[in-house]
């Protein structure tokens, strides 16, 4: 059985997140507090406790995800816990460079952060839009997101599954590829509640201020493989890492593919580690045959513990 380890992204936080973890572990307090630390302010108070219009805010969602994951990976460790492949949902993948060795958890805390900051301002409130449309495949998304296209930037943001893929750009674009593929036979398609339309051409700027940020950020060679967001492909250099890193932001996020090449490498069992279940259903969806955990509280982690053990 080979184990594959998968972070999650924006969207997975919830408040009171991480709390059972932080009163159970002395290792997953120490990332609170490294955290705390970085970014200058009581990051465990804000995920065990909120407020969640607080929490939600992007650039304190970012770093307070990424914390709780590395915290419930950590105890993990700690458990005899490991993996041979990693990969995360875009802000996720962050956790996977820290998790893999190649990026030191105060850096990528501080980096997140400020990348939050900069999709925040790369795009005016109301101007930007996003979108899951369930039921059609990629192809069909692909090319009506090139029709809506003459109305502004609309493109295919996350590949998630087979059949659901999130589009994303400026709102009247947004709201025409909407209705287009309602037209094309869209078993669902749901307007998401995001003031920042991430993965798409409109995020180029904000792109741009985070490579400045990489540039004074080493990253080391990684010591598990970790298949990227951007390509789908597993690397182990730090500077391939950081160059994915920055063309991930305004590139989609091929999940699909990442998965679907986990498994093509061996990779017969998932376990998502950090606030939710999202990634595990989205798995089970593209790799039918595979196996998936999750970890994050001392229940979850001893479910998993046991199945892997067993």
């Amino acid at each position: 059985m080979t184990v594959a380890f998968l972070f999650p992204g924006q969207g997975s936080q919830y408040v009171g997140m991480g709390a059972k973890l932080y009163a159970a572990s002395d290792a997953a307090r120490q990332v609170y507090r490294a955290a705390q630390q970085a970014l200058g302010f009581d990051i465990a108070k804000l995920c065990h406790e909120g407020p969640a219009d607080r929490l939600d805010l992007t650039e304190h969602t970012q770093p307070a995800i990424l914390t709780t994951s590395f915290a419930a990976l950590r105890w993990a460790e700690e458990k005899g816990l490991s993996a041979s492949m990693l990969a995360g949902h875009s802000l996720g993948e962050y956790t996977a460079l820290v998790a893999a060795g190649g990026l030191a958890f105060s850096d990528a805390v501080a980096l997140v952060r400020n990348r939050g900051r900069y999709m925040q301002e790369a795009v005016p409130a109301g101007i930007g839009a996003m979108a899951a449309v369930l039921g059609l495949d990629r192809r069909t998304v692909e090319e009506i997101c090139s029709v809506a296209s003459s109305q502004g930037i609309v493109s295919a943001a996350n590949i998630n599954s087979p059949v659901q893929i999130v589009i994303g750009g400026e709102r009247p674009a947004v709201e025409a590829a909407m209705a287009l593929a309602k037209e094309r036979g869209a078993r669902r398609i749901v307007p998401l509640a995001v003031s920042v339309p991430s993965h798409c051409a409109l995020m180029k700027p904000a792109a741009e201020r985070l490579s400045r940020d990489l540039d004074g950020v080493k990253l080391l060679p990684l010591k598990i493989p970790v298949v990227t967001n951007v390509d789908a492909l597993p690397i182990t250099s730090g500077d391939l890492a950081k160059e994915a890193l920055v063309r991930q932001l305004a590139s989609p996020v091929l999940w699909v593919d990442t998965i679907q090449r986990m498994v093509q490498e061996g990779i017969t069992t998932f376990v998502e580690i950090g606030p939710g279940t999202v990634l595990s259903g989205l798995v089970k969806r593209i790799a039918k045959q595979a196996r998936t955990y999750h970890v994050e509280d001392p229940e979850s982690l001893d479910e998993t513990l046991g199945a892997l053990t067993a």
